[in-house]
């Protein structure tokens, strides 16, 4: 056998495995992104008044919501304290720019 040829193989095999090794690493680095969790945090907005309970906007998908505190219009934006079940608990934005 040509010696070369082995070379050749030996150094693309390197290559290749180095590759698939490091969008291993990435892939398992990288955070889940589903469920429940993934809502908490969110801004929506509100689609019938929040009284303390109506309705809000997520995604595509009209969702019951209640407000810890205050009235919220529809258009306002909420952000998403916690879930349970079906239902989001949401605050307010505040207007200084911080939640």
């Amino acid at each position: 056998m040509d010696i070369w040829l082995i070379i050749i193989v030996v150094i693309v095999s390197v290559f290749i495995l180095a590759f698939v090794i490091d969008r291993v690493v990435i892939a398992h680095k990288r955070r889940i992104s589903t469920g429940r969790e993934d809502l908490i945090g969110k801004s929506v907005v509100v689609k019938k008044v929040l009284n303390p309970e109506g309705t809000v906007f997520l995604e595509g998908e009209i969702w019951l919501a209640r407000i810890d505190s205050g009235i919220a219009e529809p258009g306002e934006y909420v952000i998403i304290r916690r879930s349970d079940g079906l239902k989001l608990y949401v605050s307010k934005i505040n207007k200084e720019g911080g939640n």
